[in-house]
């Protein structure tokens, strides 16, 4: 009898094949979860990206030094947000591959186990316990929300996690001092049109010691300065002031961030040889728009172009953010600057080409685009035919001859003053910009601005008519469906 007409034989081959079926199926499912766990790939195909961490966050927790444990604390009545335990469980999964500085979290209901609760020694619901060592930080869940009208809006939960990480992970915050005693605008001013109370709260929110330094009643600036910030000085400095700030810069290869509002010519401000040596022209003159495109109803000027590449922009072109500046001067780099002194000056953000630089406000002329004296663009410096209103310079000092450089000092300049005061500061794009310049100047490079994300909400409104229409459609359309589906099975399978 041939071997495939006998039954034994036939009942072994089908044993051996349903045999290696489950085999290949065992592996099939087993080289997916190989894959899966060892090459994961995540896509946010959300609108406003809900499951994704900004890049400012994801630096920080990639250079995250210290574990951090985080515990959430429920009741029976209120449970966890999704948007916070969703935010929790991305900062979990974004420090996986970080062994030193790796994010866990923990949900505890107070009242269901008050074992676990009285360890941990808490005894409120809605609050994050965050613990790093011997250091503590309690953040509740409403600071996760920006509320109006007892209405949650926006949902700015990320920056305020990870200020309160860096906070317990890094007591040793940077220091940022703002120089005072030349009429400059100061951070602890609640004033809308003169404070900086705001931005105080948003520097110390993104982990920032804030302070004041007076330079004629000390004789050297702080060790410990992280930045130097000048807003809207009024007078002039001295000569040992200025020679202070360039030894800084030069020697302790310091930050120093300028907002010079106009008014003030430039050798009366007392900086113009330390601007030099930084490759900066500063223009006593206000920046004039006549296009209505770049004009707010309030005269401010709008301010649209920007450098494709520099980092401290970078935010506004990616959220098309413009910025609102009242008064400007123009600022831009010095074409005369010697080349090979290890400069890299560029220029952050420029007017229209409409814009020109008027100086018959001196004699209270009307703004006229042909007065004698006016600044015009400079030939050849970019963008070409605008006039510069943000600076930033980077000196690059080579070592010796080896094949690198070593960064030195850093300086930022914008000419206008009040751009970042308490009622300026409201403006995205003005926000954006000078914090992205302190990350920037403190090396910070990637760790820029975290945008609060909307609360979206959908509401349908529906009428009595058409909810009694969907009602039989629930009771009649969908059984008949089904119904009409299995009658035309059953009429195939007997064909």
């Amino acid at each position: 009898m041939h071997l495939f007409e006998s039954f034994r034989a036939v009942r072994w081959l089908r044993t051996f094949n349903l045999i290696l079926q489950a085999v290949l199926f065992l592996t099939f499912f087993g080289g997916l979860n190989y894959v899966a766990r060892n090459h994961p790939s995540r896509f946010d195909l959300t609108r406003q990206r809900r499951f994704s961490l900004a890049p400012e966050t994801l630096s920080y927790l990639k250079n995250l030094s210290a574990p951090v444990h985080i515990v959430a604390t429920v009741s029976d009545d209120v449970d966890l947000p999704s948007d916070v335990s969703g935010l929790l469980d991305e900062f979990v999964h974004a420090t996986e591959n970080n062994p030193q500085g790796r994010i866990t979290k923990e949900i505890v209901n107070v009242y269901q186990n008050r074992r676990r609760a009285e360890e941990l020694s808490i005894d409120q619901p809605n609050v994050l316990y965050l613990t790093c060592g011997e250091n503590h930080e309690a953040v509740t869940i409403d600071r996760l929300y920006q509320v109006r009208n007892r209405q949650r809006e926006g949902f700015q939960g990320e920056q305020v996690l990870i200020s309160a990480i860096l906070e317990v992970s890094n007591p040793n915050r940077p220091h940022v001092y703002f120089l005072v005693g030349h009429g400059e605008l100061q951070p602890d001013d609640t004033n809308p049109a003169r404070g900086l109370s705001s931005l105080r709260d948003e520097l110390d929110v993104r982990n920032f010691k804030i302070d004041t330094l007076d330079l004629s009643i000390v004789r050297k600036i702080p060790s410990d300065a992280a930045l130097l910030v000048a807003v809207a000085p009024q007078t002039g400095y001295s000569r040992t002031e200025e020679e202070m700030l360039r030894q800084y810069l030069t020697v302790n290869a310091g930050r120093l961030i300028l907002a010079l509002a106009p008014g003030i010519s430039a050798p009366r401000l007392g900086l113009d040889d330390l601007l030099l040596d930084w490759g900066v022209l500063v223009f006593d003159d206000v920046i004039c728009e006549t296009d209505q495109r770049f004009r707010t109803d309030d005269g401010d000027l709008i301010i649209r172009s920007f450098d494709p590449k520099h980092p401290i922009v970078q935010t506004l072109l990616d959220y098309k953010y413009p910025l609102q500046f009242g008064y400007a001067r123009t600022v831009c780099p010095d074409p005369a600057r010697t080349p090979g002194s290890g400069l890299n000056v560029t220029t952050l953000a420029a007017a229209s080409p409409t814009a020109w630089g008027d100086v018959g406000y001196r004699i209270g002329l009307p703004p006229k685009f042909s007065n004698q004296g006016n600044t015009h663009p400079i030939p050849g410096l970019k963008p070409d035919g605008q006039l510069g209103v943000a600076v930033a310079s980077e000196r690059v000092s080579p070592r010796d001859n080896l094949p690198f450089s070593v960064r030195a000092g850093r300086l930022v300049v914008f000419g206008c003053g009040d751009f970042i005061a308490n009622q300026r500061l409201a403006h995205a794009g003005n926000e954006a910009i000078f914090l992205n310049a302190v990350n920037w100047a403190v090396e910070r490079d990637r760790q820029l601005n975290v945008p609060v994300r909307p609360i979206q909400r959908f509401q349908l409104a529906i009428s009595a008519a058409d909810l009694s229409r969907l009602n039989y459609t629930l009771w009649f359309a969908l059984p008949g469906a089904t119904a009409l589906l299995g009658l035309i099975v059953l009429w195939t399978r007997r064909k």
